[in-house]
């Protein structure tokens, strides 16, 4: 069986959810992810206007290999920025971008209500690692 993870380290309204393109939009997944992102409490809420959320249908090679991962595994969402705890004065901003893959989810996750609590726990895991919360720790806590 191949391997699946909610992500690793390498905004809340609507419109700034974006799809990997506008032929690839997937409305009701979509809407998923604007639930998923509107149960995030403050102050960690706040937390997601540093953050790009983009829905993409795969992740590429390049992710999997930076993520540790064969061919054969994937990922379900991927951090990919400088955490909050890493920022300094010396630090060069760069984008935040937390990516949600469409395709894993809803192969591994069919029962829609299954899906929908993957999806959060997926957003709540890469905005952990936004939020400087590593893997391990993680883990400890069951996200």
């Amino acid at each position: 069986m191949p391997k699946r993870r909610r992500g690793t380290q390498s905004r809340r309204l609507q419109h700034r959810i974006t799809a990997g393109s506008p032929a690839g939009r997937h409305h009701p997944f979509e809407a998923l992810v604007e639930r998923a992102l509107a149960t995030i409490p403050d102050p960690f809420a706040s937390a997601l206007d540093e953050v790009a959320v983009v829905i993409e249908d795969e992740p590429s090679l390049e992710q999997l290999r930076e993520s540790g991962l064969d061919e054969d595994e994937t990922l379900y969402g991927l951090y990919q920025g400088v955490p909050r705890t890493a920022w300094g004065a010396g630090s060069v901003p760069i984008p935040n971008k937390i990516s949600l893959f469409r395709l894993p989810l809803e192969a591994d996750y069919p029962d829609p209500d299954d899906l929908a609590e993957e999806v959060r726990l997926t957003v709540v895991h890469e905005l952990a690692h936004h939020l400087g919360i590593d893997d391990d720790r993680l883990d400890e806590l069951g996200v």
